[in-house]
């Protein structure tokens, strides 16, 4: 395990260093972030994976959806299809990834889409809801929204 830490430590450092170059392009102004017409709620977490921001997620869902047309955004991890998906009832894991589908299951009058181009997905979506809510998104610095949940 030591020596596959050692091994991981260059691409480790990489990342971080690309990650710094990034935000430090959005905070100086030469990336933007964008805004939209309606409240895009971003929910995510300073760790990866297993934090909780699915089940809070279903709790904005369940605080919201009588009061708002909702719809909710996932990048579709572990999809094997591109570009912006509209989940349906007979929709798969494989095409909208496995989260998106067991939220669909939970919350058949919402919409849930995915798409990896989190401003698309949002400019698709915004025409006929009143609410996005982005689920793991707080990372995603090219949208900015009127609300993140850590």
């Amino acid at each position: 395990m030591r020596y596959l830490r050692l091994l991981l430590l260059p691409f480790s450092l990489i990342y971080g260093l690309v990650v710094v170059i990034r935000n430090w392009l959005y905070d100086a102004g030469l990336f933007k972030s964008r805004s939209f017409g309606i409240p895009v709620i971003s929910i995510g977490n300073l760790e990866v994976g297993g934090a909780g921001k699915s089940p809070m997620t279903e709790h904005i869902v369940r605080l919201l959806r009588d009061d708002a047309k909702l719809a909710t955004l996932s990048r579709g991890y572990g999809r094997q299809t591109k570009g912006f998906i509209e989940a349906s009832a007979s929709s798969t894991a494989a095409e909208i990834g496995d989260e998106p589908s067991q939220f669909k299951q939970k919350f058949p009058d919402i919409t849930v889409a995915v798409c990896e181009d989190r401003v698309a997905g949002i400019e698709r979506l915004k025409a006929n809801h009143e609410v996005v809510i982005m689920d793991d998104a707080f990372q995603h610095r090219a949208v900015k929204p009127g609300l993140s949940i850590l």
